[in-house]
């Protein structure tokens, strides 16, 4: 007997991978250049760092950190966690920080401790990918938070809400991905309110807050949030290491908490206590102010080379101009197709990733995401030369089908 598509459960029959984890096998050939992950630079990863503070919480732990542990999460990073996030305005105690694998566990985690199949979540229109197949495994009923340059439309929002009573809302206020805009502060308010006056959670995914580039900082949903309605989201692999695999939830709503815990006793038990610990003495010991004028600085240069990339382009290709974070979205004009394009952009030695892949509905074939922080200064540059020709090839023939 052979084994059979039938076979699979039925909410894994229709998912398919990661478009950008596809995309990575073609990261082999030689001489590609990506601007398809969104990892951070090989420069501002700190290997030495890392092993010195492993080593020192080796000897002030000892043997517990190699034991199972709470699956709540180490203790001392909880309260370094809930110091942490003051500076996105968010006032917690270290009960409610719940340490995990990445920001990306924690939503799933989130998902399920409140989703059945069928339950309605609204989702930016695009949003990260990574969440879209989350959000698919729970076969949640997905449906659009309409966007503009200043992230979700509020009044839009509340209709959605009113017409799919859904029980979760998902949001990456700040240098969103993929487009790297970032939520207006009046609609950051508003949302809050949103969330509290027809309660529903909102899950807000912040990980790139740090990655700042220009502007002002800007205070969290959550800081908003009076009713525990807001589940706040956050990472430190966009700003110490991805390897680590350390992030966190903020989780007022006890019961709620409680749930996401359990959910995690039946995945993986709890997260590596050593990972933890060496993340709790990266935040004791004073180094990320400066760890990250230093990213920052690297970061807004290689963003400035990408953007002089893009402005030689024709006035009928727009794009984002983030304030930080990691990615630049650009839309060609309408019947072009970056999906078809990759094609030819590999064959040129470089790739990127379709704008299709992050909207849950698919189409919007004329878009494409595009990561500066990732690979040697230099290629930004030879990137962009080696994809201007193939962007400008696609738009010829576009126009000329017309």
């Amino acid at each position: 007997m052979k084994f059979s598509q039938e076979m699979l459960a039925g909410q894994m029959q229709t998912l398919s991978g990661s478009a950008i984890r596809e995309i990575f096998h073609l990261l082999s050939k030689p001489g590609m250049i990506s601007f398809a992950g969104g990892n951070p630079a090989a420069s501002a990863l700190e290997p030495d760092v890392i092993a010195e503070l492993g080593q020192k919480a080796l000897e002030v732990h000892g043997w517990t950190l190699l034991q199972y542990g709470a699956t709540e999460g180490f203790a001392p990073l909880r309260e370094s966690v809930a110091e942490y996030v003051k500076c996105a305005g968010v006032v917690t105690d270290p009960s409610k920080v719940f340490p995990t694998q990445g920001s990306q566990q924690a939503m799933d985690l989130l998902a399920k401790a409140l989703l059945n199949p069928g339950d309605a979540v609204l989702v930016e229109s695009p949003t990260f990918l990574g969440v879209l197949q989350t959000l698919r495994t729970y076969r949640a009923d997905l449906h659009a938070l309409e966007t503009d340059e200043g992230g979700v439309i509020v009044d839009a929002a509340e209709e959605a809400i009113r017409r799919y009573h859904p029980k979760l809302m998902y949001v990456i206020p700040t240098f969103q991905n993929p487009t790297g805009c970032t939520l207006a502060l009046e609609r950051r308010r508003k949302l809050a309110a949103l969330a509290a006056k027809y309660g529903v959670v909102l899950a807000e995914d912040d990980p790139y807050r740090e990655v700042r580039f220009s502007g002002t900082p800007l205070p969290s949903i959550k800081s908003f949030d009076s009713g525990g309605w807001v589940v706040y989201l956050g990472s430190f692999s966009k700003t110490i290491a991805p390897g680590l695999r350390v992030g966190y939830a903020v989780v007022d709503n006890e019961e709620l908490l409680k749930k996401m815990i359990i959910g995690k006793q039946a995945t993986d038990v709890h997260s590596p206590l050593i990972n933890q610990a060496i993340v709790d003495g990266y935040l004791r010991s004073g180094r990320m102010e400066d760890h990250l004028k230093r990213i920052c600085a690297d970061y807004k240069a290689r963003l400035d080379v990408m953007l002089r990339g893009l402005d030689k382009l024709p006035p009928s290709v727009a794009h984002t101009v983030p304030e930080g974070g990691l990615f630049v979205w650009a839309k060609l004009p309408e019947g072009a197709d970056a999906l078809a394009m990759l094609n030819k952009a590999v064959e040129k030695n470089v790739a990127y990733v379709p704008g299709t892949h992050f909207y849950f509905d698919g189409g919007r074939l004329n878009t494409m995401r595009l990561n500066f922080s990732n690979g040697q200064f230099t290629d930004v540059a030879e990137g962009m030369a080696r994809l201007t020709p193939v962007i400008l090839e696609t738009i010829e023939k576009t126009e000329g089908s017309k």
